[in-house]
C-alpha cells in the first residue's frame, strides 16, 4: 500500500514556474515507477510525465516536453515534476500516482498506475 500527498500548486502568471512534490508512504518506494496526470475541467485525465523506479528514464508528453522534467529521490521517497515557461492551458489538478509495473520506461496509461494522490490546483492566468 502507497499513500500519495501533493503539495506545491498554485496560481502562477503564464511563463512563470512551479514545483510540484509528491510525498509517499511506504517502504518500498523504489520499486514503483511514478507518474505525473492532470485533469482539467470538462476534459479526461492526461499523462504529463512519468518516470522508472530508479530513476533512469522519463517520458514526457509532447504538450509538456522541453519545459517540464521530472525526477525523483528514492531516500527520500519523493517525486517532484518542474514546471517551467507555464502557460495557461496548463491549468489543471495535477495528481501524482504510483505503478507497480516494474519495467525499464514508466507506464504513460492512467489504467497502470495503482495509486493515486488527492491532487494539487495549479492555475496559470495570462
Amino acid at each position: 500500500q502507497v499513500q500519495l500527498v501533493e503539495s506545491g500548486g498554485g496560481l502562477v502568471q503564464a511563463g512563470g514556474s512551479l514545483r510540484l512534490s509528491c510525498a509517499a508512504s511506504g517502504r518500498t518506494f523504489s520499486n514503483y515507477g511514478m507518474g505525473w496526470f492532470r485533469q482539467a475541467p470538462g476534459k479526461e485525465r492526461e499523462f504529463v510525465a512519468a518516470i522508472n523506479y530508479s530513476g533512469g528514464s522519463t517520458t514526457y508528453a509532447d504538450s509538456v516536453k522541453g519545459r517540464f522534467t521530472i525526477s525523483r529521490d528514492n531516500a527520500k521517497n519523493m517525486v517532484y515534476l518542474q514546471m517551467n515557461s507555464l502557460k495557461p492551458e496548463d491549468t489543471a489538478v495535477y495528481y501524482c500516482a504510483a505503478s507497480r509495473m516494474l519495467v525499464p520506461a514508466a507506464p504513460a496509461s492512467p489504467k497502470h498506475y495503482d495509486y493515486w494522490g488527492q491532487g494539487t490546483q495549479v492555475t496559470v492566468s495570462s
